[in-house]
């Protein structure tokens, strides 16, 4: 297995852990992908939802960027939803995190 499908595994395996079932694995492989090499690096492959620093990184880089999301409010919705899933796992892969964004704001076309 290739170190992509590794990451795109694991993923899946952190997404099962918090409860979401079903997983779209075209879209996982599309969220993994449009991440580029970060996905292999230990700190920028892992979200912090207690850094605001690290939340604005991702609202402005893959939110209002990639999903061309523009609402204050959807954002910050969308962002603690997804946060507050999350909870049970201390370090939450950015892959899984990027894909449970992309469902909650429904923004599948995206990819």
């Amino acid at each position: 297995m290739s170190k992509f499908d590794d990451v795109v595994k694991k993923a899946e395996e952190q997404l099962a852990k918090v409860g979401i079932k079903n997983v779209d694995e075209t879209l996982l492989r599309a969220v993994a992908k449009s991440q580029g090499p970060s996905i292999y690096l230990k700190d920028a492959s892992l979200v912090s939802c207690s850094d605001q620093t690290e939340l604005d990184r991702v609202i402005n880089n893959f939110v209002k960027r990639k999903l061309d999301v523009s609402d204050e409010g959807a954002i910050d919705k969308a962002i603690k939803s997804v946060c507050e899933t999350f909870k049970p796992v201390r370090q939450k892969m950015r892959v899984a995190f990027y894909y449970a964004l992309v469902k909650e704001l429904k923004k599948e076309s995206a990819f």
